[in-house]
């Protein structure tokens, strides 16, 4: 790792931004040199645990900042396309919160965007770094032929207790379409490659300002294999997240993200003991790699522009 400290400017200083600043507040190879929020209020909090930085209300001011680097973007969906090409109009490195955008046309434009400008483009998304994803990759040729891939999502309250923001309940930028099935959909790339939507159909409340309560989709890998989602919301059930892999050898189940179910044979499934790893400083090391040069594991905007592709075909034209 070089010994280089790379200055990043923070534009979110919300429960995702904050998470990523306690992560940047003790590596090595990264400073927060400035924070943007559109709350006055958290981004002047922010800043005073950062080290008394500058903050702003405007993220335009933010990238005034010649020294920056890189910027960490995370806000709301509906906002990374226009913040994303101020961001990269400045020739930052840029790390981005998921889903990339809030449209497919505005996917494919933060991308070309960022080849333009010839930077470092990321997004964040958590199970690819944990020691989980290798073990799962791993496990793959012990399957035998895979059949079919299941993808559960119920949750007993939406937004959940954690996520009371308005705009998570609203159905322009929120559901737990957008917010929860990009990562399985990215799980399924990073794993299997490219997988596109057959049918997809989504309940939604008589609120038509109100996000989506259920979806039932299947979808395919190029190969032909299945992939079904099975979401519901507002359910008498506690939240369980299953992202089960079937083949005629075995089955692997990752259940609420980090607890990894294997079976054999007939034999019931059995719990793999696999450690936790600090996921946002191997993220934060991947990221600098790539932006010294070096071979790097990161998820880029094309991955995420496949992801967005996925959910629009998901939700259809809702």
């Amino acid at each position: 790792m070089s010994q280089r400290v790379y200055q990043i400017g923070v534009i979110g200083a919300g429960v995702m931004g904050e998470r990523m600043m306690n992560a940047l507040r003790t590596h090595q190879t990264f400073r927060i040199a400035a924070i943007s929020d559109v709350s006055a209020e958290r981004a002047q909090e922010a800043a005073k645990l950062s080290g008394d930085v500058p903050w702003y209300t405007d993220h335009r001011e933010l990238l005034g900042n010649e020294e920056l680097d890189a910027v960490y973007l995370a806000v709301p969906p509906k906002f990374h396309h226009a913040i994303a090409l101020d961001v990269l109009a400045h020739k930052k490195h840029f790390l981005c919160e998921k889903p990339l955008a809030n449209s497919l046309g505005e996917a494919e434009e933060m991308l070309q965007a960022a080849k333009d400008a010839g930077v470092v483009h990321a997004m964040n998304f958590p199970t690819y770094y944990q020691a989980i994803f290798p073990e799962l990759k791993r496990r793959l040729e012990e399957l035998g032929q895979i059949r079919r891939i299941d993808i559960l999502t119920h949750f007993h309250q939406w937004p959940r207790p954690w996520q009371q923001t308005p705009w998570l309940s609203g159905r322009e930028q929120g559901g737990f379409i957008r917010e929860v099935l990009p990562h399985f959909t990215h799980l399924t790339y990073a794993l299997f490659g490219d997988l596109e939507v057959i049918r997809s159909e989504v309940d939604y409340p008589a609120d038509p300002e109100a996000c989506e309560t259920g979806v039932s989709a299947v979808l395919r890998l190029a190969d032909g294999t299945p992939v079904t989602i099975n979401g519901l919301a507002g359910i008498a059930h506690q939240e369980h997240l299953d992202y089960r892999i079937y083949g005629t050898e075995g089955t692997l189940s990752l259940q609420n993200w980090t607890n990894l179910f294997v079976g054999k044979d007939n034999e019931a499934p059995s719990p793999v003991d696999i450690p936790l790893i600090d996921r946002l400083a191997h993220l934060l090391d991947e990221f600098a790699q790539a932006i010294e040069g070096q071979e790097a594991r990161l998820v880029t905007f094309e991955t995420g522009v496949k992801v967005q592709k996925v959910l629009e075909d998901l939700l259809g034209s809702h």
